[in-house]
């Protein structure tokens, strides 16, 4: 039996898992993501939590069939982080080349983290039985990950994918944390629906339980649940900028289904019926029968993607 590491490399901690040659997930754990000097020490880290591991289940690196790994910025094709990642202190550097070596030659295989997630949900979660997905990440920002034909769609940088920065509104004055005005992220994510809200409650008077409260995304939907009439304008506005900014990649990739997840996903069914609408008015005939679902995975979907990379990697190649 063959195995494989996933790591999904966040701010805070880097969640990890063990998975057997078929994609069950044997073990998993977190360790803290050490991002001060830089983020020296977390590759480090992960390597030595992997290598333990390995000592502690009696595994040697025959056993092994590699590491997949997700991180928050742009990896390129050679496992090449091009433009660094801010959040964890690293600048430019090839990733694949210095996990390796600190895994004395274990293969490893580098991917953004919302690329990874995404694979996670096309072959564990949501989209399985799918090969063209795109998954959307609704949280703080806009991510996505998109899967054509089984392999994920990173582009020349590793930047393919950013969903979140499609412009979809010309008169936004605000700023999008990229610089440009009118993102989709800005309208999309927990952050942009609490941006919706204030501007429907500053309309006019009209009666709901959102005025006095403290507004999120979470609050939005619970009203919206609740039967709460401005609550369901705002969704109405939400899933307008969504559903129009999907049309715009479904003419582009075409995919059979779309996975949503994130933190504003939590909400549940009640989210898909606001995207909807706006997809098909906008989506390009042939692109509009695109399914919608639900993430499956939550904070698994990095670790299953990122192992999901390495597994399906060794089953092509031994094809």
């Amino acid at each position: 039996m063959k195995y494989a590491f996933g790591a999904d490399i966040g701010g805070t901690t880097v969640k990890l898992g063990l998975f057997d040659g078929e994609g069950n997930l044997l073990d998993k754990w977190e360790i803290p993501t050490r991002t001060e000097e830089k983020g020296k020490n977390i590759i480090p880290d992960v390597a030595a939590s992997i290598l333990g591991k390995m000592q502690e289940r009696a595994l040697s690196k025959e056993d092994i069939l590699g590491v997949g790994v997700g991180a928050p910025g742009a990896v390129d094709d050679d496992g090449a982080m091009i433009g660094g990642a801010v959040n964890l202190g690293w600048e430019p550097f090839h990733m694949r080349k210095t996990f390796e070596a600190e895994l004395g030659g274990i293969p490893v295989t580098p991917a953004n983290d919302a690329n990874v997630a995404a694979y996670g949900e096309m072959w564990k979660g949501g989209g399985r039985g799918n090969d063209d997905v795109v998954a959307v990440t609704l949280g703080t920002g806009v991510g996505g990950g998109i899967i054509t034909k089984g392999k994920l769609l990173t582009g020349s940088t590793g930047a393919g994918g950013e969903i979140g920065h499609i412009h979809i509104e010309d008169k936004e004055e605000e700023v999008c944390g990229c610089g440009h005005k009118g993102c989709l992220e800005q309208y999309a994510s927990a952050t942009g629906i609490v941006r919706l809200a204030r501007r429907r409650l500053a309309e006019d008077d009209a009666p709901s339980c959102l005025r006095g409260a403290e507004l999120s995304a979470k609050a939005v939907f619970d009203a919206v649940k609740a039967g709460d009439k401005v609550a369901n304008e705002i969704a109405e506005r939400f899933g307008y900028y969504l559903g129009k900014g999907l049309a715009v990649v479904a003419a582009v990739v075409n995919p059979e289904v779309f996975v949503i997840g994130g933190g504003v996903s939590k909400a549940g069914d009640v989210l898909l019926p606001y995207i909807e609408p706006s997809f098909k008015k906008y989506a390009f005939p042939p692109s509009a029968g695109a399914k919608f679902a639900l993430a499956e995975l939550g904070n698994d979907a990095g670790i299953y993607g990122a192992a999901g990379m390495v597994l399906n990697q060794g089953l092509q190649n031994a094809q």
